[in-house]
């Protein structure tokens, strides 16, 4: 194998960042080489000739398989209706010639009473085999969309963040109902293309052999015509995946951010801007839109010519007998069959690229594997009252020039508060970060009672840790439903004394309904100092070992502030606190300090210490308070 450093992004991944690409020589078969893609989230074999419609079979094998039956179903009834449907032609020649010819009502009679059975059985199985396939195509869609959720939830930060959270949200919606639309058109149409056109040229041949030469002419015209047009709409389909993504995001970044918007009057601009992703999508929409309307001149081009072709050629041979009217009207309805069944198939393969596309962005999906590897045999029991220790710990981002933490090391004992201060970008929210492995270190190691934390089950690490972010969300509900997303049997007494000790329970009693009281989406309802006191009281309620809190005090005034860090000092007294902050004020009286600045320990101790010992820490302190405060 020869390694290499490519200068240039994957062609397969355009968000991932090729770290080492490896070619190996190619088998003595012939089969193309392989080329190895090192990704920072994702590491697979990727041939460079491989479709993909490969990974749309993929798809289909793995997630109809549960279907199998149904499949079946489907298949033995679009059989009978398809069966049907090309023996009916037969019996109405059999009219025409026998029994219209001949003046023979008894016949016409019979003959017709069969026809009426077998148009009644078509009716039958297409009905359970548009049912069956409905059925089908939602199982799929369902297993499929949870299949992604599934894994998008188990990606760490650094997953989520090289996707984006709006290109997510459209593979798991929109790129699945595409490929959920196929599945069903093609159990609906493509599984009866293929007998139709079997029994329908042997079913013409029977007829006239002299005419079945325009089954050969008209079907390759048919397919030759509309191929080139679907050629021509790969690359488009693609564009417009994208460019629903930027709708997305465009679209969510504005109402996210719908107060920044109207703070900075710029209510004129944002509609500019989602008009600008708008019409993007839009010009992609008209074009492929102009392909798909070149189909229908082709197809009734095609089918009114065939018709023209056999009522000419047939009509000579009517003429000398060596063809009946039925005959050839038997023949006509077999080549329009034959052709309609081309064209249903030909409708199907314009969805194939597109589905094509969307497989392959689901598949990148579900063949991303997190950074987070949960460990194969997980330890499950741990000692209460435990120490949380860094050893040596370093972070680097993929593709990052320099890392973000570099060479940390710290201990923090049971009932310890330990606070963590920097500049913006020192690392803070990182090292934080790292603990409740939201994001797993690249060096070193972050150990709970002596325990590595990559060691520990999910349940116990979760059990262990109560992390209040940077920037606390709310889920929509009730308070009460928030606060008991740690601990689901939680008691309306658990509750109200976490509430007291988050200095909320005022605000909250205020409410008409109390903890019961609506929450929307995020939060929005309440205030950002509510939303924080009750993200507090949500990680007070899980009762953990360690708490995290990332700058969760920033809201709060200083009154609350103070009162809110006296009632943890109070009740929260055998776990281990570890506060990030950027007010002094707030971190001034715990039992030790950690400095942080550019991704290292500049300075540990308590403030007296650090105000003689550490210049970044006194820059920080004089920076907001007076000479005296800090002195």
């Amino acid at each position: 194998a020869i390694s290499v450093e490519p200068s240039c992004r994957s062609a397969h991944k355009p968000h991932a960042v090729p770290i080492k690409e490896t070619y190996r020589q190619a088998p003595a078969d012939g089969t193309p080489k392989y080329r190895r893609y090192r990704h920072s989230t994702l590491s697979s074999w990727y041939c460079p000739r491989r479709k993909k419609t490969a990974l749309l079979i993929r798809l289909f094998r793995t997630h109809l398989r549960p279907f199998g039956p149904f499949l079946m179903g489907v298949a033995a009834l679009q059989t009978v209706q398809t069966l049907a449907n090309l023996y009916l032609p037969k019996l109405n020649a059999d009219i025409i010639d026998r029994g219209v010819a001949r003046g023979d009502s008894h016949y016409i009679w019979t003959t017709g009473v069969v026809m009426l059975g077998l148009a009644a059985l078509q009716i039958v199985a297409t009905i359970g085999a548009v049912y069956f396939g409905a059925r089908v195509a939602a199982g799929f869609g369902r297993d499929l969309r949870a299949a992604i959720f599934h894994r998008v939830g188990m990606f760490s930060a650094r997953e989520v963040g090289n996707f984006g959270a709006p290109t997510l949200i459209t593979r798991t919606t929109n790129d699945v109902q595409q490929v959920q639309m196929l599945t069903l058109m093609t159990m609906n149409m493509l599984i009866s293309v293929p007998i139709t056109v079997v029994g329908g040229v042997v079913m013409a041949v029977r007829e006239d052999a002299h005419l079945s030469w325009l089954v050969l002419a008209c079907v390759p015209v048919m397919v030759g015509s509309l191929g080139l047009i679907i050629v021509r709409l790969v690359p488009n389909f693609r564009a417009m995946q994208t460019r629903i993504d930027n709708v997305n995001r465009v679209l969510r970044e504005q109402l996210a951010g719908m107060r920044v918007v109207r703070a900075f009057v710029r209510e004129q601009h944002e509609p500019r801007r989602f008009a600008g992703a708008n019409t993007d999508l839009t010009n992609v929409a008209l074009r492929v839109g102009r392909l798909q309307a070149m189909m229908f001149p082709i197809i009734f081009f095609v089918f009114n010519a065939s018709s023209v072709a056999v009522l000419w050629f047939g009509a000579s041979q009517v003429s000398n007998a060596s063809l009946q009217v039925g005959g050839l009207i038997a023949f006509l309805t077999y080549l329009m069959q034959i052709l309609m069944s081309v064209m249903m198939a030909t409708f199907v393969a314009t969805m194939i690229p597109r589905a094509a596309v969307c497989a392959d962005r689901i598949v990148e999906v579900l063949d991303t594997d997190s950074s987070v590897v949960l460990p194969a045999h997980p330890v499950t029991e741990i000692d209460r009252n435990i120490t949380l220790e860094l050893h040596d710990v370093g972070f680097h981002y993929p593709g990052a020039a320099d890392p973000v933490l570099r060479h940390i090391s710290l201990s923090v004992e049971p009932g310890q508060t330990t606070a963590i201060v920097g500049s913006t970008g020192s690392g803070k929210t990182t090292l934080v970060n790292l603990v409740p492995r939201l994001m797993d270190v690249t060096s070193g190691s972050v150990s709970i009672g002596g325990v590595d934390v990559r060691e520990l089950s999910a349940e116990i690490l979760a059990r262990t840790i109560g992390l209040v972010p940077q920037q606390p969300y709310l889920f929509s509900g009730t308070i009460a439903t928030n606060l008991r997303y740690g601990k689901p049997d939680a008691t309306d007494e658990e509750l109200w004394a976490a509430l007291r000790i988050a200095q909320a329970e005022d605000f909250v009693r205020a409410m008409p309904q109390g903890i019961d009281s609506a929450v929307s989406q995020g939060g929005t309802t309440v205030s950002g100092g509510q939303r924080q006191r009750l993200a507090i009281a949500r990680a007070l309620v899980h009762t953990p070992d360690i708490y995290l809190f990332d700058d969760s005090f920033s809201a709060l005034d200083m009154a609350t502030d103070a009162r809110l860090r006296a009632a943890l000092a109070t009740h929260v007294t055998n776990a281990a606190l570890i506060i990030v902050a950027q007010r002094v004020s707030t971190i001034k009286h715990a039992d030790r300090i950690i400095v942080i600045d550019d991704g290292t320990v500049c300075g540990a101790g308590t403030h007296a210490e650090l105000m003689t010992t550490c210049e970044t820490y006194r820059e920080i302190v004089e920076s907001q308070l007076t000479a005296e405060e800090a002195a």
